[in-house]
């Protein structure tokens, strides 16, 4: 990331794994069929930006409520994702290795997301 962070979301570690995954999606929809676009590729690029849209918004929220609120919607848009990219997985859309590449990240970033929503309703 660039010297020219001036939001509070972008400084989150959460934050930025969150837009390497959606850049992966990105290079994984690569792989899938024309026919996709408007099916399962939709949902994929929907879940995938949502994920760091939704860390973005929540940090400009001033209550902690507020906050974790929109962390569970990124971390349900995450899950999402994994389930999306399963179902791609197995009809044949991506390979084990994507799958299983995207998977670690996934579980790397809940973790972090659980932890942090952990933090947030400790000072509720």
């Amino acid at each position: 990331m660039n010297n020219c962070s001036i939001f509070h979301f972008q400084k989150l570690e959460i934050y930025q794994l969150a837009k390497e995954i959606t850049k992966d999606c990105y290079i994984l929809a690569n792989k899938f069929p024309s026919e996709e676009k408007f099916a399962l590729l939709s949902q994929v690029y929907r879940a995938a930006i949502s994920v760091p849209s939704n860390i973005a918004e929540g940090s400009s929220r001033k209550s902690r409520k507020d906050q974790l609120h929109f962390l569970n919607i990124s971390y349900g848009s995450l899950m999402e994702l994994v389930c999306q990219l399963e179902i791609s997985q197995d009809i044949g859309y991506i390979d084990d290795n994507d799958l299983s590449s995207f998977t670690q990240k996934a579980n790397n970033l809940a973790v972090k997301m659980t932890n942090y929503a952990k933090y947030l309703e400790r000072t509720l």
